[in-house]
């Protein structure tokens, strides 16, 4: 690895990066930085948590120019994602006198309109939020000189292509164009003919993200109703994770799964879209700081960079491979091994297969002492969700067809596209396979 002061950064910015405990350069970052101070545009595909935000963040605030004004531009599909991408850039930029400030949903309007006001250098921001303050006449991007699409497939997956050519129009000809994705659809190289200059660089660091799996081994198994709950604990009393994050299909069953995980004294967190923007982050970083367990829907599963993750639990099984390598991604990071356990329904050994065959993997069936937690009490607020027997001291049977996913019409992903008093971007997809609200066809709650 090449260490960052061989990179022909300035020493103030050599220094800014040891600071926050770095030294040596990744993969990703020690072929891209030199690309990007060379001023070309560039894809870059690399898989999450190898230390892409470095790579177009340190060649940025090297060429930044002294001014007031916006000079950069990064756009990402998820407020969590806008946050961890603008602290490490007020990490570095602080140092060199480089302001950095966040635009997302969810948040206050006027907040982020009082921090443009003042001057700011880069902002990063989802593109509802964005094309708002664009609207409005508070963000002017005339003068930007670098524009970054971060986690670009994603936002493709999220319907945001439309919003995205929106605010590109809205930026000068002469700029510099960073495209930075885990995996690399056609979409992918349509966005960059169409704006970025033909001799663009393409930079590809290792396999796509899907072979990231071969880092992780895949455990399953299979129960209905209550006895997902025994299936839940018997791996956690059986292999002890030491940080797990476990995915869940809704809103509500999350929160089940975290009173139950709690009620048998385990240090819990909970992740939704319906959670307030200050709950969301307080989770986060307790679970970073030390929380054992994070209960979390799809918002959780791409874009978090959080160390150390060992175990991933889908207590729901994602619905395609997709969403399965997106999911078990949270661990593994960085080369590290990792475990993930699936929780399929009886009726899901189809999907089983599915996910074997595009992913490119084996599971392997798990053997549990799920009889030892038969007899587990639910929480007095839930113990009629999963069929509560009052004359089975205690026992619970699941509802016959009867299934706590009510926006399932979205692919599950429902949880992530709540209106919140903003535009219905910044916490994730609009359904499935791109069905988007287009910039003619959905104009209000924004």
């Amino acid at each position: 690895m090449k260490k960052f002061s061989e990179m022909q950064l300035k020493p103030e910015l050599v220094e800014a990066i040891h600071r926050v405990g770095f030294t040596e350069a990744t993969e990703v970052q020690e072929r891209a930085i030199p690309t990007v101070l060379s001023g070309k545009d560039a894809i870059v595909r690399a898989k999450t948590g190898t230390g892409k935000t470095a790579a177009f963040i340190l060649p940025i605030m090297q060429s930044m120019p002294h001014s007031n004004m916006v000079s950069a531009i990064v756009i990402v599909p998820t407020r969590e994602l806008a946050l961890q991408v603008a602290q490490f850039s007020d990490q570095i930029g602080r140092h060199l006198h480089v302001r950095t400030t966040t635009v997302y949903g969810g948040a206050s309007i006027n907040v982020q309109i009082s921090n443009l006001q003042r001057g700011v250098n880069v902002v990063v921001g989802t593109p509802g939020r964005i094309i708002d303050l664009i609207d409005r006449g508070v963000l002017r991007l005339d003068n930007v000189k670098f524009v970054v699409l971060d986690e670009a497939d994603r936002m493709l997956d999220m319907g945001f292509i439309d919003d995205i050519d929106y605010i590109l129009t809205k930026t000068p000809m002469k700029k510099q164009m960073l495209l930075f994705s885990a995996t690399m659809p056609h979409q992918i190289i349509t966005i960059a003919k169409r704006h970025m200059e033909p001799d663009y660089a393409t930079i590809l660091v290792g396999a796509e993200e899907e072979l990231v799996v071969n880092t992780i081994s895949h455990g399953y198994t299979f129960a209905k109703g209550r006895m997902k709950f025994a299936a839940l604990l018997a791996y956690i009393g059986q292999y002890s994770p030491k940080k797990c994050i476990i995915f869940s299909r809704t809103q509500y069953e999350s929160e089940i799964i975290c009173d139950v995980l709690r009620k048998q004294g385990l240090d819990v967190m909970l992740l939704h879209g319906g959670m307030t923007q200050a709950k969301r982050e307080y989770s986060l970083e307790t679970f970073r700081k030390g929380a054992q367990f994070m209960v979390a829907t799809n918002i959780a599963a791409r874009g978090l960079d959080i160390a150390n993750v060992t175990d991933i639990i889908n207590f729901d099984a994602p619905e395609t491979a997709h969403d399965y390598v997106h999911r078990v991604g949270r661990s593994a990071r960085m080369g590290k091994e990792g475990k993930a356990f699936t929780i399929f329904g009886l009726d899901e050994r189809r999907l089983l297969g599915d996910i074997e065959y595009d992913a490119n993997i084996k599971m392997s069936e798990l053997r549990l002492d799920v009889d030892k937690y038969n007899n587990f009490q639910m929480p007095d607020t839930h113990r009629h969700s999963y069929g509560y027997n009052e004359g089975g001291r205690g026992r619970f049977r699941p509802h016959s067809g009867h299934r706590y996913d009510n926006d399932r019409n979205n692919n599950s992903r429902n949880d992530n596209s709540r209106h919140d008093g903003n535009r219905h971007d910044s916490n994730g997809y609009h359904g499935h396979g791109g069905s988007r609200y287009g910039r003619n066809r959905y104009r209000g709650n924004r």
